[in-house]
């Protein structure tokens, strides 16, 4: 019932200091995904989606904070989990990723993981809606914000097809990214977005972070003016 993106990324700021960021993306064909999938820290980014268990996000986390790499966090979890074969999970840390999906997901359903980042969807119009969100993503301009170069991978996902359900009309999207460096230094502003119901998720997305970041700014400079 969803797709979505995980991602690691390092970079350098004005002053040439090494941060990282995390972020996942994510969006379906039900209401508040947001409050159900993303999970991210400055230590890693998981989607837990298909049959949700959300403890495989907020522990997986735990875990990966204390230093255990995403991959054996996840498989711990997973091994202890009754329904594992229906869920769908995936995720990265600053060292690796990890993608998992259960034969009972219902399809397509699958997943792809590439350098730094990882991609999966169930109930989708097929393989190449992850394909096209994974595209997306390493065609980006790294020296870009994370948030907005995530929303262009849903498009992109959404383009191809995305979720098959259409006779569901009232749909979601989601984005979180989380930085070492402070908020002031990292667009903090546009970084924690929900859409919870909507015809048009990601475009609606998209005009929440535009509002975010633009509209803001102007906000804040009207305000040091004293209007």
């Amino acid at each position: 019932m969803t797709f979505s993106i995980c991602v690691h990324e390092t970079y350098a700021d004005a002053a040439g200091e090494r941060h990282e960021r995390f972020g996942v993306a994510v969006t379906t064909r039900l209401p508040a995904v947001g409050s159900l999938c993303p999970y991210v820290s400055e230590h890693g980014a998981i989607a837990t989606q298909s049959m949700v268990n959300e403890r495989l996000g907020a522990v997986g986390l735990d875990h990966v904070a204390d230093g255990v790499a995403v991959g054996d966090a996840l498989e711990a979890l997973l091994r202890a989990d009754d329904g594992r074969s229906e869920r769908q999970i995936h995720g990265v840390d600053s060292e690796g990723t990890f993608a998992f999906s259960g034969a009972d997901c219902h399809g397509w359903y699958g997943e792809r993981e590439g350098e730094h980042y990882t991609v999966a969807g169930n109930l989708l119009t097929g393989a190449s809606v992850v394909d096209a969100v994974a595209d997306s993503y390493e065609s980006s301009d790294p020296d870009d914000p994370l948030a907005p170069r995530l929303i262009d991978a849903l498009a992109a996902g959404q383009a191809e097809g995305g979720d098959k359900r259409e006779t569901l009309t009232v749909q979601s999207a989601a984005l979180t990214v989380v930085t070492t460096a402070a908020e002031e230094e990292s667009g903090g502003y546009g970084n924690d977005l929900r859409v919870d119901a909507s015809e048009s998720p990601v475009r609606d997305l998209r005009e929440t972070y535009r509002a975010a970041t633009v509209e803001f700014a102007r906000a804040a400079e009207a305000y040091e003016r004293g209007e």
